[in-house]
């Protein structure tokens, strides 16, 4: 028996990766089973370090020449095999876009029950995984357990704390696999432009809504997010408004994020927001409107003029900055 994680290729481990391999690594240990994580890209070599002290005792992967990176086509038959051949009682990925697709193929493959986008990862009694999913919009938290073997969860961003247990580093294990015959190959990736921080990894995210009034008011969150080193985050309706990209969006139907620090400016705080933007750990609110639902859910909140209030503060923290400098 194992619990197997899925290592998202993007280039380096991200942290939605490291904190998804925390959870596994912790219900290892509770359960005493083994370890497995899979990595469906090239330069394994080089993240081996960052994954020291994590619990996991071998990484699988297949050499790009074989299997490309990013082809669902090519690495789901090879994921369905490596989980049987493990015994793999759980399979754990991020609940990112990729995540969240290959793990409803491989379940659909594997004819396995799966949970996704889940908020945590335990042991209930006789050792059946646990999980902690967010449902109707994240007006309650159910506790699922994942009877079926193998069984499929991915989780949340921050879904445990990533804390290291000495410096032993993972084997690799390389397998040998014959060519596919794909369909479709992936030619190019192009990512998000002016290298921005990536919404679902930021510790930091300033969201803007409907209360900035139009498009031309983007440039005031955009300073701030430059200064705090944020990524930018949006409204359902301001996406809708053509304001912003919907790469941006936060909520039911946009991006979960679980940061640190969340800055909702100009933001009501409708149902559908407050589902992806719940796991953040401080929430701080800035709208005009004292009675905006936003203030029943932040930790600390200002009310006045958006427009105002963001470029104060964004001075106040380039002040701070060059007295601590």
């Amino acid at each position: 028996m194992s619990i197997l994680v899925l290592l998202e290729p993007r280039g380096e481990l991200t942290s939605s990766c490291l904190s998804t391999v925390a959870a596994a690594g912790r219900l290892a240990r509770d359960t005493g089973v083994e370890l497995h994580a899979v990595w469906p890209s090239p330069g394994i070599r080089a993240q081996l370090g960052r994954l020291a002290g994590l619990g996991i005792q071998t990484v699988h992967t297949v050499r790009e020449d074989v299997l490309p990176p990013f082809s669902h086509e090519a690495w789901i038959p090879f994921l369905a095999d490596l989980t049987r051949s493990l015994g793999a009682r759980l399979v754990v990925a991020p609940a990112s876009a990729l995540g969240k697709a290959w793990s409803a193929a491989l379940a659909a493959r594997l004819d396995a029950e799966l949970a996704q986008d889940c908020l945590g990862l335990e042991a209930a009694e006789g050792g059946v995984p646990t999980v902690r999913k967010p449902l109707y919009a994240g007006k309650i938290v159910a506790t699922l357990r994942l009877t079926g073997a193998p069984a499929l969860a991915t989780l949340r961003a921050g879904a445990a704390q990533v804390v290291r247990a000495g410096e032993q580093t993972p084997e690799i294990a390389w397998h040998v696999v014959p060519p596919p015959e794909l369909r479709s190959v992936v030619r190019e990736l192009v990512q998000n432009a002016g290298g921005a921080i990536e919404l679902g990894e930021a510790r930091v995210v300033v969201a803007g809504g409907r209360g900035l009034g139009g498009p031309d008011n983007w440039p005031v969150l955009r300073e701030l997010c430059a200064t705090l080193g944020a990524a930018l985050g949006a409204s359902r309706a301001a996406v809708d408004a053509g304001w912003i990209q919907h790469a941006h969006q936060v909520g039911q139907t946009g991006r979960v994020v679980s940061p640190d620090l969340y800055i909702a400016c100009g933001i009501s705080g409708s149902i559908q927001h407050l589902a992806g933007m719940r796991g953040a750990k401080t929430v701080v609110a800035i709208n005009k409107d004292p009675a905006a639902e936003i203030f029943q859910h932040c930790d600390y909140g200002l009310v006045g003029d958006l427009l105002q209030i963001v470029p104060a503060l964004t001075a106040a923290v380039k002040q701070r900055q060059r007295r601590v400098a």
